[in-house]
């Protein structure tokens, strides 16, 4: 007998408002709350000093970026979070104009900082978007970029 499907509604516990996505030719989608209002969907990264080491943060940083994931998601403003590897463990490929690839090991860019994690949230306007990213850059003591998806 296969065993019982459980699904995202039976087991999230976070309430989420209700919304559909509208979708025009050419146009990202967007989400619409109940009430009209449209949801944009922003990138907020974090950057590091390039060299940085995770494993220096300490328990305080933890944990205030944890608050700051759980206030994300019981605000329902919070689509994805991913924090990433080391630029040491990057791979870079570049087309060539023969048709073949150049495959590197490293960062594509070579810069001082690189984007060391990162959220995908949905908000409002730019203002709400900026409003979170302030958080991110206070939890994790790091400067933030906030860029709109288009």
């Amino acid at each position: 007998m296969p065993a019982a499907v459980e699904t995202f509604s039976d087991i999230c516990r976070i309430p989420v408002r209700p919304f559909v996505y509208v979708v025009k030719a050419r146009q990202p989608a967007h989400r619409q709350t109940v009430t009209g209002e449209i949801m944009t969907q922003y990138l907020v990264a974090i950057h590091h000093p390039d060299g940085y080491d995770p494993s220096a943060e300490d328990e305080a940083i933890s944990r205030d970026i944890d608050v700051l994931n759980d206030e994300m998601k019981a605000a329902g403003v919070r689509i994805f979070v991913g924090g990433l590897g080391p630029t040491s463990r990057a791979t870079s490929i570049r087309a060539k104009p023969d048709g073949k690839f150049l495959i590197t090991d490293g960062p594509y860019l070579e810069t001082k900082e690189h984007v060391g994690g990162f959220w995908v949230l949905e908000a409002a306007d730019l203002d709400e978007a900026l409003a979170w990213g302030r958080k991110a850059a206070v939890a994790c003591r790091a400067p933030v970029e906030v860029r709109p998806f288009h």
